[in-house]
């Protein structure tokens, strides 16, 4: 039988309904999709849990339950409609298939079809996970799963364990299976993430730990930067690189030789990087990015984001006079209509915007590094990739600035 993915918020008949980010209250995530009336979505790993479950049901008794309600770890209980159902009961096996909504965050799994085979074990065995098509393995250290393991993180793995050893007390089975997890086309979706680079190879992660995709939320991409430290500091690195975008990355590496694993995909996430390092310190910390973003945490931002902070052109003025601008050229870059304006402007008459920049930038980290064996060098670039200012190699600070 096909079908189409259970929408978010769908409830099986009866079923409580409950807002994704948990009972009452205004605060977190229900507080957030409020706000933005964006629509939520579902994890690889509830569509994972919801397949296998769904398999496992039909094992023991015949009939694959569709919709498939499961019940996620902060108590909400979606139902997800089966898009493929196999059940071959003389071969020991049943799979089905859920198709992956990502409600309205710009996920690139989203749409993905996520695949469970279930195929019962002699008694005493467990749960065993393996990768399918389409899911990646571990092949370096530094990630919550050991090498070799398929990349079926720990949340989905419970999610997974509870479901089936409930399904075993509700029909009689054992508990004792192995769940073989696939992502139709997984492989080519996953050179778009960070998989590659953090050592997963061959397929996609099967990730989640509330089971729901918050549109915008930022986690999945903060817990990509804190993975990528991990595995950097795994693998021994002394060097890392945060970089806002694919120009500036490839400038730390021209100018540093840095290998893959110690490059990580900051974007405009500035303090999750300098914070996750603060606790787990990496010996260096190259910065670099483009001149109007690291103006940005010159002045004391950490999230970078267009929309959440914006180029102060009294800020650079006053950087400018630093400099040895003078009153007319202050005004001309207070007034400037771009960053990139305002560095031109400077430029032209001699003064160095762009290392200053770089300096209070590295000043801005060394402040959130809090003293930690951390030394920071700063490089911005402009749009064609060219290095506009630099701030030397520096630190540790003893500044502690407010804050957490």
């Amino acid at each position: 039988m096909t079908g189409t993915a259970g929408a978010p918020g769908t409830e099986d008949a009866g079923a409580p309904a409950h807002a994704p980010g948990g009972r009452g209250g205004p605060g977190g995530r229900a507080a957030q999709l409020e706000r933005t009336g964006l629509r939520p979505g579902w994890t690889t790993g509830a569509c994972a849990t919801a397949a296998a479950t769904a398999a496992y049901t039909a094992l023991l008794t015949g009939r694959f339950p569709d919709p498939v309600t499961i019940t996620l770890p902060r108590g909400e209980t979606p139902a997800f409609a089966l898009a493929t159902e196999e059940l071959r009961p003389a071969e020991g096996r049943a799979a089905a298939g859920v198709v992956k909504d990502a409600g309205d965050d710009p996920d690139v799994t989203h749409g993905a079809l996520v695949r469970a085979t279930v195929r019962l074990l002699p008694p005493g065995s467990g749960v065993v996970f393996r990768a399918g098509p389409g899911v990646g393995t571990v092949t370096r250290p530094g990630l919550p799963l050991a090498v070799g393991e398929p990349a079926v993180n720990p949340v989905p793995r419970r999610m997974m364990g509870d479901h089936v050893a409930e399904v075993a007390a509700r029909h009689g089975g054992s508990g004792d299976v192995e769940i073989e997890l696939s992502v139709d086309h997984g492989e080519e979706i996953a050179r778009s993430t960070w998989n590659p680079r953090l050592g997963i190879l061959g397929g996609l992660s099967i990730l989640g730990t509330t089971g729901v995709v918050v549109p915008y939320s930022c986690s999945a991409w903060i817990d990509s930067i804190r993975r990528g430290i991990d595995v950097a500091r795994a693998a021994g690195r002394t060097h890392v690189a945060g970089c806002t975008g694919s120009t500036s990355e490839r400038t730390a590496v021209a100018e540093h030789g840095l290998p893959e694993d110690a490059l990580l995909d900051m974007g405009d996430f500035a303090g999750a990087v300098l914070k996750y390092l603060r606790r787990h310190p990496v010996p260096r910390l190259t910065i670099a990015g483009g001149f109007a973003k690291l103006s940005k945490l010159a002045a004391g931002h950490l999230d970078l984001h267009s929309g959440r902070s914006q180029v102060d052109k009294g800020f650079l003025a006053d950087l400018a006079r630093r400099g040895g601008a003078d009153e007319e050229l202050a005004a001309a870059v207070a007034g400037a209509n771009t960053g990139l304006e305002a560095l031109q402007r400077c430029a032209a008459r001699g003064v160095p915007l762009g290392d200053l920049v770089a300096e209070a930038a590295r000043g801005t980290a060394l402040g959130v590094l809090r003293g930690e064996p951390v030394t920071v060098d700063v490089i911005c670039i402009d749009r064609a990739g060219r290095i506009v200012g630099r701030a030397a190699p520096a630190g540790p600070s003893r500044v502690r600035p407010p804050g957490p």
